[in-house]
């Protein structure tokens, strides 16, 4: 017999049959230690159903790797196995990691710039509905998806889900100590066709909209979900864990130590090390990030300005991934307009951090973008494509901010680095010249205007620095050299941007 192959980040799946009868869910322990060489991994097992016991394990290394598992039942227990990996397959870079202590990267090293979206119950819908979902998202530049995996109760989410992600007894009430391996299929096979597209799965993992009673698990049957959670889907590389969407709406049922303990469970359980996160729902009530098991910042706040303030209090990663949505809706968060959104991502954008997208426009079918995926409708999602498009040209370490601290005048405007390119965006200010924040040497360079709304780039007119550019202490008004080699004219309109690069 041949061996068995599978290309690097791909995933390997081994399959038993074990015993059915009692609660297998919670009964039987499986594990399996991956090696290759000197090194060995071991990965978590599950049940998925009908007596049969799966191993998921994505190989992060070319070469021969051999297996072999360890039950707590004779039919299980010591298993053995072995197969080939090979070289990645055609754009496929990896799992997302931390990179440069601000920013992400694949673990190939191509830079990842998170431009995501939120499609809280997408999964959780009618098929033809999720195929729409799909196709949409093929059509845009997004590459992160919020995703929940329980069905959400709330305002335009009221219909039932496709699948119960817990069994029922025969009392018709669900049994919490067994999931619904359906349920669960198809919640993964929707990861992996993101996957296919290149779009992180970030995957929420509790949240406070609930009808169903998945919020009231106990702690025991909670730990059990996040760990079972954590063996069906790690082996899929474009995983994201956000343990909740509005965390610290659910302190009441789930005291502080249960999310520790969540957190240590995916550290226990998924041997890639995939991103971890948690979401607040008071714009002040954020968690503390600078905990060892949080890889990077998430959090919802309409001042996108204060994006480095987050950087400098966490030391990670920010990614705002509510900063209001484009829509109609009579609720605050979800009514800005197409142009506000787009401007809260450049502004996040040149400060150092990143920005999730999210539509609400009033539907009689509440089929809105944000609760269930489908069609959009807005015109944020366009730019935020071309956003992106101009900031992977550049991409090397990640864009920095200017100036960390936003002194004056980037508390105002903003402006970020990556190599020898610098960008700034005036957003709502209107200059007719600009010469802070450019290169100060008298090297040759090419200045780009970008129009961020009509999506243009052209040549900038560059004109002598001014003799005596002002700048500002405190109340007082002062004249000092200038700080640039040149400067650029520009059109006195809103929502403008210059990039500079070496000629």
């Amino acid at each position: 017999m041949s061996m068995s192959t599978t290309a690097q980040w791909d995933v390997f799946e081994a399959s038993f049959e074990g015993p059915s009868g009692g609660n297998p869910f919670l009964e039987v322990t499986l594990e399996a230690f991956f090696q290759q060489k000197s090194r060995t991994v071991r990965v978590p097992g599950f049940y998925d159903g009908d007596g049969i016991f799966r191993i998921r394990f994505m190989p992060d290394n070319a070469g021969e790797w051999t297996f072999s598992t360890k039950s707590n039942v004779a039919e299980l227990n010591g298993k053995t196995g072995s197969f080939s990996v090979t070289a990645p397959r055609a754009g496929v870079h990896g799992p997302v990691r931390v990179a440069n202590k601000f920013h992400f990267a694949y673990a190939d090293g191509t830079p990842f710039l998170s431009f995501g979206t939120t499609c809280y119950a997408w999964t959780h819908q009618p098929l033809g509905e999720q195929q729409k979902t799909l196709e949409t998202l093929e059509k845009t530049r997004f590459n992160k998806l919020r995703m929940g995996v329980f069905p959400k109760d709330y305002p335009y989410n009221v219909n039932e889900a496709l699948h119960d992600v817990y069994q029922k007894g025969s009392d018709g009430k669900f049994d919490f100590d067994r999931p619904n391996p359906e349920s669960f299929r198809h919640f993964e096979n929707q990861v992996k066709a993101l996957g296919e597209m290149g779009i992180e799965a970030d995957i929420i993992i509790f949240h406070p909209y609930d009808r169903w009673g998945y919020c009231d698990m106990s702690e025991t049957q909670d730990y059990a979900y996040v760990k079972y959670l954590a063996a069906r889907l790690s082996a899929y590389r474009n995983v994201w864990w956000s343990l909740a969407n509005e965390y610290d709406f659910l302190l009441n049922t789930k005291p502080m130590h249960q999310w520790e303990r969540y957190f240590h469970i995916l550290e226990e359980n998924d041997p890639y090390g995939h991103l971890r996160s948690i979401h607040n729902g008071d714009p002040e009530a954020n968690y503390d990030h600078r905990k060892p098991w949080v890889t990077h910042v998430c959090i919802q706040h309409w001042d996108v300005k204060r994006t480095g303030e987050w950087r400098l209090a966490y030391g990670k990663p920010v990614v705002n991934d509510e900063p209001e949505y484009e829509g109609n809706i009579i609720q605050v968060w979800g009514n800005i307009s197409a142009e506000e959104l787009v401007h809260r991502f450049w502004v996040t954008a040149m400060r150092g951090g990143y920005t999730g997208h999210g539509e609400t426009f009033s539907n009689p079918d509440d089929l809105i973008w944000w609760a269930k995926g489908g069609e959009l409708h807005g015109e944020a999602w366009k730019r935020i494509g071309f956003l992106r498009d101009l900031m992977e040209e550049d991409a090397k370490h990640g864009f920095e901010p200017i100036d960390p601290q936003t002194r004056y005048p980037w508390n105002r405007v903003s402006g970020a680095r990556d190599g020898d390119t610098t960008i700034v965006y005036f957003g709502e200010h209107q200059p007719v010249i600009w010469a802070s924040g450019l290169p100060k040497d008298d090297g040759k360079y090419r200045v780009d205007l970008i129009d961020t709304w009509n999506m243009t780039v052209e040549p900038a007119k560059i004109v002598p620095a001014p003799a005596n550019h002002p700048t500002r202490h405190g109340a007082v008004v002062v004249a000092r050299k200038p700080d640039a080699a040149f400067a650029v004219e520009l059109p006195g309109r809103p929502h403008l941007a210059i990039r500079i690069r070496p000629a």
